[in-house]
């Protein structure tokens, strides 16, 4: 009888999580949502479940989000997540080890965070952890090659956070991280509704809008009917919102700009030479934030470099961290330590 252990790469997003098990690809895909009891602590859902009872539960039970701003926001959450995620990909008839797992964070992470990660994943059942950082796994997934000394910039745009960095020699040259990205563009939309309209709309409704009408440039005229509650009645309120109405208001231009100061930020640590190489070899978007309409777009006409979206972009740093685990053995085990590195850089 052979034993074997199942290595996992896990992009733990602020709005999903989605697990890559080696020689197998992406085998789960769900949002980060726990729903669970209060009375009693037993999880009742995960995932696309939970998600749908976002809003819609009654007292003694709570659905949540347990990772804000792409770190731990809620310990034990995270923990019956990953553990009930982790039995999920466990599809092994015969005794295996407790999984190797590769987990991307943040540039902008803490070394009390990069430890809150890795003692979650060690609770919920691994039993060894490696951090990557996410911008490292996005450019590996969107498969860049980082091998040499010309500089990539890789822009992942996740739930929580946009990850700026350009890479170069197998490594990060430059990073940031902005607490900017999908939610708050949601937010913004959900802000813009309240005050225009006095209408209240849940975040998978501000969603919806986004997706459908939301654009960072002259899209062609489209709008969607929405419902929410009246702020001022209480009672059940239908409106139609439009793309052009939120453009000409700067509704989702607003965030798109703070990101924008990040990558003037990036730039400004660069070298010369990095930021040279950049301007020949363009800027690469990743995550499911950068597939909001003009993302692109918006960029490049405000730098002056060229943009392009990687294939599948939602996938690309669950493919990154899939991708490390052949080199799982030359990893360093445990925090990074990046806020340390950051500090020695500046």
């Amino acid at each position: 009888m052979q034993f074997f252990s199942h290595d996992l790469g896990v992009d733990l997003g602020t709005s999903n999580v989605l697990i890559y098990k080696n020689d197998e690809g992406i085998v789960a895909r769900e949002p980060s949502v726990v729903a669970v009891d209060k009375n009693t602590g037993k999880i009742l859902q995960v995932g696309s479940a939970a998600r749908n009872m976002l809003g819609r539960t009654p007292g003694n039970v709570v659905a949540m989000h347990p990772l804000k701003d792409g770190v731990v926001s809620d310990h034990e959450m995270t923990v019956k997540m990953l553990q009930h995620l982790f039995r999920v990909t466990d599809n092994s008839r015969l005794f295996t080890p407790k999984p190797r797992v590769v987990i991307s964070v943040p540039s902008g992470i803490t070394e009390i965070e990069e430890r809150t990660v890795i003692n979650a994943a060690l609770e919920a059942g691994a039993r060894r952890v490696y951090l990557i950082e996410e911008p490292l796994a996005a450019a590996l997934g969107a498969g860049l090659d980082i091998s040499g000394p010309t500089g990539h910039m890789v822009i992942n745009v996740g739930g929580g956070t946009t990850n700026i960095a350009i890479l170069s020699m197998n490594g990060v040259a430059t990073a940031s991280s902005v607490k900017v990205a999908g939610n708050h563009f949601d937010e913004a939309i959900a802000r813009y509704v309240r005050r225009k309209y006095q209408v209240i709309i849940g975040q998978a409704t501000a969603e919806d809008i986004k997706i459908q009408v939301g654009a960072l440039c002259r899209r062609d005229e489209s709008s969607i009917s929405v419902k929410g509650r009246d702020s001022r009645t209480g009672l059940p309120r239908e409106l139609t919102i439009t793309s052009s109405e939120l453009l000409e208001h700067e509704i989702l231009l607003r965030p798109a700009r703070q990101i924008l100061e990040e990558i003037a930020s990036v730039f400004e640590d660069s070298s010369a030479e990095l930021v040279g190489d950049i301007a020949e070899t363009g800027i690469v978007l990743t995550g499911g934030g950068s597939q909001l309409y003009g993302m692109d777009v918006f960029i490049q006409e405000s730098t002056g470099i060229p943009c392009t979206i990687a294939d599948d972009p939602a996938s690309c740093v669950a493919y990154g961290c899939g991708k490390s685990l052949s080199w799982i053995t030359k990893m360093t085990e445990g925090p990074l330590n990046l806020a340390r590195k950051r500090l020695m850089r500046g």
